[in-house]
Order: C-alpha cells, then structure tokens, then sequence
C-alpha cells in the first residue's frame, strides 16, 4: 500500500509564520496533534502517513520550536501555547477534532479542549503527566528547582537545554535494544533549531513554568470527568518522568479509557510506531470514523 504524501505548509498567524505537516483528504475527520519538548511537528513525521487514507493529520511547530518564527511579542507559557492553537485552528476552519496528547503538548492540547469541549471527539493520550502524585523520579531535579530557585539551580537547568540534553530525552531510558531505533535526527535536528539564545531561554522558560501548570492538574481532571471524551491511552512506561501509574492514573477520571502499555518509553512513535498506528487506526475507526 502505498501511503498518502505528507505535506509541509506555512502560515502567517497574526504576524507569527507558522510551519506545519500536513497529511490526508481535506474533508476527512482531523486529527490535531501538539508536539512535545524538546521536539517538534517532526516527531510525528512516521505516524500522519500511516493513518492519511482515512484522515486528516495535522501538526503545527509552536513559536520558538521547529520551523515556526520566534517572535518577540508572544507568551512562552502552556496558556500562551494553547490560545495559539486555538488561533491556528480557527485559521484553518477547524471545528471538530481528536487530539493526540503528548508530553508538553497534554498540557497544552487539554487546556485547548477546555476553551471548546465541544469541538473534541476523542483523545490519544500517549505519555502526557496530569497526575502529580504518579510522576517519576526524573520530576525532581524540577522539583528541587521549584523549591529554591537560585540563579544556580536555574544554571543547571540550562544545562540541560543542551545537544546532550537532548539527547538524553530521546535515548536516556529506554532499554539498549530499543535505541536503535530512536534516529539520531531527533536531538540533533532540534538542537539545530533550538540552540539560538532565545530559543534556549523559551525552554528554560517552560520548565519553570511547570511548577505552575501543576495548579493545572485538578482542572484538567475535572474537564475529563465531566466531558468523559472517548480516549485511547497507548503509553510507554519506560519513562522516568511518566512512568505506568502516570498512565492508569488517567483510569480514575476516565474508567472507560482503553489502555496499553508498550515495550518503550516516552518516545513511543519511534519504538513502536506499528503497534501505535494498529491501536489509533482501531480506536479512530470507532468514535471519529473516516
């Protein structure tokens, strides 16, 4: 079978130029699907193909990450990145859409969900922290940053946004016979896009920011509990930052959710991308058909 062709575009959002993938008949379902740190729209380059016969996938780069511009006169915050997704969908005349959530772009796409319920069809929850009791050990560095926030502690986050840093991210948990299959592309085409100073300061920004979207928590729950969208949970537990309880945490609010623990970590679109594809193909074919 031939897969469709994926399609790379720009737009020019409110004065911001705006990169984002593209794949599938203009008038199937959509699927939106926010990035995650330290990556980009890239991330899901394997995954939009493979599911474009029946829908349409869209990725976008957030300002400061990938491709997109870093204007000046934007708010680097998780509130700041879900009203430019709101903006980004109101530019394309998106009314309805399932949402694939990961890493940063949970937090992001759920807070999105929240300024319009109705507009969401389902989720794909894939390594998304919402539960602070559940995350993993790899939260206290943060947590100690959090807790005294001296310009040397803030020094060793820096550290982090880093080539090497990155890489960690990708390759720094998961089992030796998994990282084969995670591309080198990965840390160093976002380290080649993210080393610029202010790019740096965007992610240092958002780390901060994380002890602040942790207030987010109860109300991300709250949103799942009282709208109960139909979700897919496919989630890698070899994560240091979301490990399995961060994923059957979500069974609390969501008990109906169908959950699959896979052989990788946090980047499972690289590990285990076929068993990801089955999975959404299946469950997307049910609650959002195209």
């Amino acid at each position: 079978m031939s897969l469709p062709p994926l399609q790379h575009r720009t737009l020019d959002l409110d004065g911001v130029e705006v990169f984002y993938r593209e794949a599938g008949p203009v008038d199937a379902p959509v699927v939106l699907l926010p990035h995650g740190y330290p990556s980009s729209s890239f991330q899901f380059r394997n995954f939009m193909p493979a599911l474009a016969d029946r829908w349409r996938l869209i990725a976008p780069d957030y300002p400061g990450f990938g491709y997109s511009g870093t204007p000046e006169r934007f708010a680097y915050t998780f509130d700041g990145y879900a009203g430019f997704l709101e903006r980004f969908t109101a530019a394309l005349k998106l009314t309805r859409y399932a949402l694939y959530l990961h890493d940063y772009g949970s937090q992001i796409g759920l807070r999105l969900a929240m300024r319009a319920p109705e507009r969401i069809s389902a989720l794909i929850l894939q390594n998304g922290d919402i539960y602070e009791d559940a995350l993993g050990p790899k939260y206290q560095p943060l947590k100690d940053y959090w807790a005294n926030p001296t310009p040397a502690a803030r020094e060793k986050l820096a550290e982090a946004v880093s080539e090497e840093g990155f890489r960690h991210e990708f390759v720094g948990e998961v089992s030796t016979s998994l990282v084969p299959r995670i591309s080198p592309d990965l840390w160093k085409l976002s380290w080649s896009l993210m080393k610029e100073s202010r790019r740096r300061e965007v992610c240092i920004g958002l780390m901060e920011g994380l002890r602040e979207n942790l207030e987010w928590f109860p109300r991300y729950q709250a949103y799942l509990r009282e709208h109960r969208p139909p979700t897919l949970i496919v989630w890698g537990p070899q994560d240091g930052y979301m490990p399995e309880g961060a994923a059957r945490a979500y069974l609390r609010d969501l008990p109906d959710a169908e959950l699959h623990l896979l052989e990788g970590g946090h980047w499972a679109l690289e590990t285990n991308l076929e068993e990801v594809v089955t999975l959404s193909r299946d469950f997307l074919g049910r609650v959002h058909p195209g």
